[in-house]
């Protein structure tokens, strides 16, 4: 019998409304294939025709954005609280951000697209030096910053509304600056629909694509036949290590893998550059860089509106539309795996890394196979125009040990949409239960799988076509939220650089210590290493003190004041009616000794012998790395006064 209790992580609001919209669109796909997608791409050339300005502006403004609050002060703002580490080293948190971003897409197109834009460059001579160049060029575009920092942009928001101001880990979240507590009800739940249905529709198109290029790597290792049924069959499969991979969390299967495809494909990269005209390919990664970089305003701001216009609405705008249409689930994967890092360090790396190793992914897969075509008459050109999903391989069969770089590539892209598929279903979990990661296992296996019956449902019917072209016409709704929920960000870290100002702010000087020796105490304080549980007397006893007298001074100014003893800390909160609260905490925190320590704290419990406790300030926005530790009574209220000094300074700059 299913109790009350199997759904209380879910909000079933969400969780009931997505899978009815889902299998609504589904059926209508599955009965009218055809009028689906004559409908959709109806949809997308009006988009294209009278819209095509919207994506290029709305791009141009995310990028400027994004590169804006990398190098300014907004930058220093922790995505969490002040005392926050990341959860990920460098290497594993790039792994898995780079495997979620895109790392299938450069599988699929890397030799492909510089090959088609080659083939049938937008202004270029077809086959020419400057068809080359403008491939390259073209191709950089289109898989460099721009589509990282709409990836960036979408995860900033979340992870700072979530990690910064406790708001749940979801879409909805991006609109409380707009929408202010009513994200809560329906509206909130309706932007966290969209976020589902956009992301099952995504990843469950992608995963139907991608099933063709393992069917075509398979059929040219193993000769085994390209058709529909295998396809599913091998989309059985992906869906059946995904959900094995989504039941053991984030920190084992997710995390795995990706470090695991990383280093494939770093290898895969050094075999085609080694074996490949290595010289060449370094120079032209130089200087398709550069190309790249002094034409990035205006290839940004191109619309073609005096030449091939039918060329933007096939390619950028297509890329723009399927960028952000990506963005929510992409952006909610990367925001979760960043709790801890600054600003700036996000946005550096989620920009500049992966655009770094993407464009040398692009420059020697794509340059190699220009050459194999442009140099070497090979007719992979002609091969690619006809199944896009075969060019990776046929690429790799003209170098040394093919079979192995075949095998090769055919694991990274089975991989990849393993970690695809479940971080997808990762994220939609959390999208239906309130943005929380320790859910039930059954909710995740149930959008594991929900996303491969909706692709093998719709690959069987021939609507993948359809749904793909229905997530491109979603981004148009969505970036117009996007937008608003950027001006709320800048609103947002407005508030965090007052907040900032009024903590530098300083009144009038106050004592520390209760009498004419009290230094005697602070010093001792100082080169002391005290105990767990001298800690707890101190937080029990003088800040305990301290916080009743505070609370009871400010009880007669009419102010709403509430003192908390915690597991490992005591916490006064004054709250100000409309505006932000005042919170002052001591924390218990935990420290390895030094080695010049005078004296060693006395052992409790199981504590390591070398470790000692201070009692350390937090405010709001996180702890202050400043410690109490030995302070008198009137010492740590004048700490308290110190900051709601502050505090009030800050309130009066937001005013």
């Amino acid at each position: 019998m299913i109790s009350a209790a199997t759904f209380r992580h879910l909000n079933l609001n969400v969780f009931v409304t997505a899978t009815l919209s889902i299998a609504f669109l589904v059926t209508f796909a599955l009965i009218a294939p055809q009028a689906a997608d004559a409908l959709f791409v109806s949809l997308q050339n009006q988009i294209v025709a009278s819209g095509s300005w919207f994506y290029v502006l709305t791009v141009a403004i995310i990028l400027v954005t994004v590169l804006y609050l990398g190098i300014s002060s907004y930058g220093d703002v922790r995505l969490g609280p002040d005392h926050a580490l990341p959860d990920y080293n460098l290497a594993t948190w790039l792994s898995m951000l780079f495997a979620a971003g895109m790392g299938i897409g450069l599988m699929f197109f890397g030799v492909a697209e510089p090959l088609m834009h080659y083939m049938a460059p937008p202004t270029a001579q077809p086959g020419s030096i400057e068809a080359v160049k403008e491939a390259m060029k073209t191709t950089f575009f289109h898989w460099g910053l721009h589509a990282w920092a709409i990836y960036a942009i979408v995860a900033l928001i979340l992870a700072y509304f979530s990690f910064r101001n406790n708001l749940p880990l979801t879409l909805r979240s991006a609109l409380y600056p707009i929408l202010g507590e009513r994200i809560n009800g329906w509206l909130g739940h309706w932007v966290d629909i969209f976020a589902v249905v956009s992301t099952i529709f995504g990843v469950a198109t992608s995963l139907g694509f991608g099933s063709a290029q393992i069917n075509a790597g398979l059929a040219y290792l193993l000769d085994i036949e390209v058709n529909t049924g295998n396809q599913i069959l091998l989309m059985i499969a992906v869906i059946a290590v995904a959900t094995v991979s989504v039941v053991s969390g984030l920190d084992k299967g997710i995390k795995m893998l990706s470090q695991t495809n990383m280093a494939m494909a770093v290898a895969l990269l050094l075999f085609i550059l080694v074996l490949g005209p290595t010289v060449f390919l370094l120079q032209a990664y130089l200087q398709n860089t550069g190309d790249y970089l002094s034409d990035i305003v205006r290839n940004t701001f191109n619309l073609f509106a005096y030449q091939k216009k039918d060329w933007i609405g096939g390619w950028t705008i297509f890329y723009w539309g399927w960028w952000l249409a990506w963005a929510p689930f992409v952006g909610i994967f990367i925001a979760r795996i960043s709790k801890g890092r600054t600003i700036r360090e996000f946005i550096f790396g989620v920009m500049l890394v992966p655009t770094a190793f993407t464009l040398l992914w692009m420059t020697v897969f794509g340059n190699s196979a220009i050459d194999l075509v442009q140099n070497h008459g090979s007719n992979l050109g002609t091969l690619v125009n006809e199944d896009t999903a075969v060019a990776l391989f046929v690429f790799l069969e003209s170098f040394p040990f093919s079979d192995v770089l075949v095998v090769l590539a055919l694991c990274m892209v089975v991989i990849f949409f393993v970690t695809s598929c479940d971080s997808g279903a990762m994220v939609v979990d959390m999208l239906c239960s309130d943005g929380r990661n320790n859910t039930p296992v059954w909710q995740r296996i149930y959008w594991a799988l929900a996303v491969g019956l909706v692709a093998i449902v719709l690959l069987f019917a021939g609507g993948l076509s359809a749904l793909q072209t229905m997530t491109i016409v979603t981004a148009l709704p969505f970036s117009i939220v996007l937008l608003l929920a950027i001006g709320g960000l800048i609103k947002a870290l407005r508030f965090e650089r007052h907040k900032k100002d009024s903590l530098s702010f300083t009144g009038s000087p106050f004592v520390t210590c209760s009498n004419k020796e009290g230094w005697r105490e602070r010093l001792e304080s100082i080169v002391t290493y005290p105990n767990k549980s001298a800690v707890e007397q101190f937080l029990d006893g003088t800040v305990k003190e301290a916080f009743e007298s505070v609370k009871s001074e400010l009880v007669q100014y009419q102010l709403q004041v509430e003192v908390q003893r915690k597991e490992r800390a005591i916490e006064m909160v004054v709250r100000h009616g409309e505006e932000t609260e005042f919170v002052y905490g001591v924390y218990r925190r935990k420290h390895e000794q030094p080695e010049f320590a005078a004296n060693e704290p006395e052992p409790l419990d199981n504590d390591n012998e070398q470790s000692y406790y201070r009692a350390e300030v937090h405010l709001r926005e996180g702890g202050q790395n400043y410690d109490i530790m030995g302070w008198s009574t009137t010492a740590v209220i004048n700490d308290i006064i110190d900051q709601y000094h502050k505090h009030q300074h800050f309130l009066h700059l937001m005013r």
